[in-house]
């Protein structure tokens, strides 16, 4: 590998952790969609602060379009906060108002400048080892690495001071509350460093990529497990092995870098939607299945507790009176049998003690409204699941 072969993939994995940190808190506080509106909105700071500063590098650019972003949750808020409006719809009202005012601001004053939006919007990394920083004619490196490496810092430092303010005021805004701790200074203070995050990264790897590593690493890591500290290892994991794993993609196909690092993510996420050991979408349909199964196993042992004539518990009565299938009346009874819930004697089915005591259990549990309690005792009786 070269060295800008490196320099590249070091970059991706930086800008990858630093946006999984305050991505993770915006997918557990259902905001995903407000990156997207401040990778947008902050357009406006971006190009105040140029015109202040005549320099596309100046950290007056960063602060302002910080700034920008808070402004754009904030107003995002006050129109959520009239109730006319939900915020999904205040988010797709404020950032294009607020992007369209750069575009103008560019346009009107800037036409001659190179603010070029492929790059503010899609980003190429590959250019990003040829803008160096250079300190007294010493090379210290591409000028992202050097800023990512800040965000990166900074971002991991607040998240150790504040992680426990923060996993608070996330869950529980009332807990937050009277425990002292200020949910509005916390959620103020989380969208500055993802405004400064999606700042810092967008002449590296553009806008679209950053949303897509704030959200679809946390979004994969929300399917793989409840912990917080594991979901932020997860979602740095897969969003540097996707970083990396782009990189590679791009360099094989010879295809876009950000492109290729967007579909990798969207693999991985597809890959954990689908096959997730318990959130996964097979999994999910595996256990509707089984609860499905399970409430007509507690049917049949109710219709027997019911009756004591023969008639009534003949296998046969099973399809001809209760309209069950031959295939669902035999999972049924095969269910009950292995749990030992019945015995089969002649074709006539008897609950066994185990069977009777499970059954009054779940009766008494139904009559005094306690249904919830049933998904518990199941645990305690069946050895096997439906």
């Amino acid at each position: 590998m070269t060295n800008a072969q490196i320099e590249i993939q070091i970059i991706a994995a930086i800008v990858a952790i630093a946006c999984a940190i305050p991505g993770v808190f915006l997918v557990l506080r259902k905001m995903a969609l407000i990156s997207d509106a401040i990778s947008h909105a902050i357009l406006p700071g971006i190009v105040l602060g140029f015109f202040i500063t005549q320099d596309l590098n100046s950290p007056l650019l960063i602060l302002l379009a910080a700034i920008t972003g808070v402004i754009t949750v904030i107003l995002v808020e006050a129109i959520q906060k009239t109730g006319l409006v939900k915020e999904d719809t205040a988010i797709g009202l404020v950032f294009p108002a607020l992007f369209s005012i750069g575009v103008i601001m560019i346009a009107k004053n800037a036409n001659d400048v190179h603010l070029d939006v492929d790059a503010v919007l899609l980003g190429e990394l590959a250019f990003a080892p040829f803008d160096r920083l250079l300190l007294s004619g010493m090379d210290l490196g591409p000028k992202s690495l050097w800023i990512m490496g800040t965000v990166l810092v900074i971002t991991l430092a607040l998240l150790f001071m504040f992680f426990k303010e923060l996993k608070v005021s996330t869950f529980d805004a009332g807990l937050s509350s009277a425990l002292g701790i200020s949910p509005l200074v916390m959620h103020y203070g989380l969208m500055s460093v993802s405004s400064i995050t999606v700042v810092g990264a967008f002449d590296a790897v553009g806008a679209i990529l950053v949303v897509a590593l704030m959200i679809a690493p946390a979004a994969t890591a929300y399917l793989l497990t409840s912990d917080l500290k594991r979901m932020l290892l997860i979602s740095v994991g897969i969003g540097v092995f996707s970083a990396i794993g782009g990189y590679w993609m791009a360099h094989i196909l010879d295809a876009s870098i950000s492109g290729s690092m967007t579909t990798v993510l969207g693999i991985v996420f597809l890959a954990v939607y689908l096959f997730a050991p318990r959130k996964g979408l097979f999994a999910v349909l595996y256990r509707q299945k089984q609860q499905r199964t399970e409430v007509l196993l507690l049917t049949f042992l109710l219709h027997l507790n019911n009756h004591i004539e023969t008639e009534e518990r003949h296998i046969n009565h099973l399809n001809e009176h209760i309209n069950w299938q031959k295939v669902r009346s035999q999972t049924v009874l095969n269910l009950a049998l292995k749990n030992n819930m019945i015995t089969i004697d002649k074709e006539i089915v008897s609950l066994t003690k185990k069977g009777l005591e499970f059954t009054n259990l779940a009766l008494e549990y139904i009559i005094t409204n306690k249904d919830e309690k049933i998904e518990f005792m199941k645990d305690d009786f069946f050895l096997f699941r439906g």
